[in-house]
């Protein structure tokens, strides 16, 4: 089955089903997240560059005596736009520059008649970028067609100014009526003179590109927390996401861990890795070094079932429990050891939130962490498991603690020192995945309460009292730095709601 296909055609259904909110098909020139070396010089990054095509729309006008002939906008002249065109071209290539993902840029595309309009529709590209300098609104209604996700740039102030930029609301958006009437693209696609600003947006739409469709093998099936979740968190995650899950059953799991715990070769592997772990800066023991041993060659494991299947994430079923004695430690450790290689790897099974994940870490190019929340009071609130990685800002180990895992007081378990003052992204997705719930908040402490291990106190910012009466589903997921505008301009794309606690602040 061609998956590149399913993802075209699932996004052309969302496309016809998300309420006249743009929703649109990113292109199926993705190959699908496979298990690949994080991309040399953007840190952790895994995921397929995102390929834009800009697009500048514009029309000459010939001068009529005694006439109105001449609509606004500083292009004039054949040589106006050749002066443009190398303009758009020099500030990508500055754009480009500036991304902390892979992006192509592909050649410019000068429309100024209705096939030329037609012919970037259709392109093979993932964004349009259209600089709306002037011409038909015909052409921008053909270009807003394009199932491929669009991001409108106007010019005020860095010059000429765009005929655009005067009537984009109320010519091209409402048709001349006080009601929103264009399909495929909406106020928040359209920026003015800022790069930044498509930067971000870009940014988000890379992020959904290599979400969409993402290859995950699931240790003991794929499962979901709470009672609705369990039902819905698979096949949401297989009918919103596609995520290809790639179920791996203990029966099969069982004889690999036995064959390597019997391979000479692997455990005195797994003991040099121990070794070399452990005498890291920052790291100090505080449970069975057997455990750790165990973890390595859990992990090396876990990675020859990822790159069997050429997936970039893992997740675990039972793992409080029918892993253990098999493993002879837990799978906390090596779940951190994956993710601090770049890959996702995730504990409990849990599609309800796993797409969040998924999508988080291909937005901010770093690990997440899925974690348990506690109840907020007075703005503050803990959040806390087993399996954090260090790496959480994308290149720095944190330091860590490696204790056991602290439901059954065994296996091998770290208590990741999150740094203290950091500003982070906090996802929590409904059991039912029609509506996700985001804050941004700041680490205040990392305690050690009776709780698993890795646990952050943290500062909410926002109307933590909202969180209490509108929270939905249960486990969350956290990155490093702000990306709650990314996250929210790509769940638009695909029909999801999105409520940001850090827009509605009290006094």
């Amino acid at each position: 089955m061609d998956r590149n296909i399913n993802r075209r055609d699932f996004m052309k259904a969302v496309s016809l089903g998300a309420a006249g909110m743009g929703a649109v098909a990113l292109s199926s020139c993705q190959v699908t997240g496979a298990f690949r070396n994080p991309i040399a010089r953007m840190g952790l990054r895994i995921g397929e560059p995102l390929r834009v095509k800009p697009t500048l729309v514009y029309h000459l006008s010939k001068r009529r005596e005694a006439w109105s002939w001449r609509p606004w906008g500083g292009l004039h002249n054949q040589n106006d736009v050749d002066t443009e065109a190398t303009k758009i071209e020099k500030e990508l290539n500055n754009l480009k520059t500036m991304a902390d993902f892979p992006m192509e840029v592909l050649p410019l595309a000068r429309v100024n008649s209705s096939t030329k309009a037609v012919s970037v529709k259709d392109s093979d590209c993932d964004v349009i970028l259209v600089y709306a300098a002037g011409g038909s609104q015909g052409w921008l209604e053909t270009l807003a067609a394009s199932e491929k996700p669009k991001v409108m740039f106007l010019r005020h102030e860095s010059g000429p100014v765009y005929l655009w930029y005067e009537i984009v609301h109320p010519r091209f958006l409402r048709k001349n009526t006080d009601e929103f009437r264009q399909q495929g693209i909406d106020v928040w696609d359209i920026v003015v003179d800022d790069y930044e600003e498509i930067l971000w947006r870009l940014r988000a739409l890379y992020g959904l590109k290599n979400a969409i469709s993402t290859r995950i093998v699931a240790i003991g099936d794929a499962g979901g927390w709470g009672q609705v979740g369990h039902k819905f968190g698979p096949k949401t995650a297989r009918e919103i996401w596609k995520l290809d899950i790639r179920p791996v059953e203990y029966k099969e799991l069982e004889p690999m861990i036995k064959k390597l715990r019997a391979d000479k070769e692997a455990v005195e592997q797994a003991n040099r890795q121990t070794d070399e772990y452990l005498a890291q800066r920052g790291v100090s023991l505080h449970t069975d070094k057997k455990f750790v041993v165990n973890a390595f060659l859990l992990t090396k494991v876990f990675k020859e079932l990822m790159k069997r299947e050429d997936a970039p994430a893992i997740t675990v079923h039972h793992c409080m429990g029918t892993i253990i004695p098999m493993a002879q430690t837990t799978a906390c450790l090596p779940l951190t050891l994956i993710n601090d290689e770049g890959y996702m790897a995730f504990c409990e099974s849990d599609f309800v939130v796993i797409p969040s994940g998924i999508l988080l870490h291909y937005i901010c190019g770093k690990p997440v962490f899925l974690q348990n929340p506690n109840f907020p009071h007075n703005g503050n609130t803990t959040h806390a498991h087993c399996t954090a990685p260090r790496r959480m800002n994308g290149k720095d180990y944190e330091p860590v603690q490696i204790h056991t895992h602290y439901e059954s007081d065994y296996g091998a378990a770290p208590k990741v020192q999150m740094r203290k003052g950091q500003i982070i992204t906090v996802l929590a997705p409904s059991f039912s995945s029609e509506k996700w719930i985001g804050y941004r908040a700041k680490i205040i402490d990392h305690p050690f309460y009776d709780i698993c291990r890795s646990q952050i106190d943290i500062e909410i910012d926002g109307d933590w009292r909202k969180l209490l009466e509108d929270k939905q589903g249960f486990h969350c997921m956290i990155c490093y730095g702000d990306y709650l505008r990314e996250v929210g301009y790509a769940l638009k794309k695909i029909g999801i709601e999105w409520q940001n606690i850090s827009e509605s602040k009290t006094a």
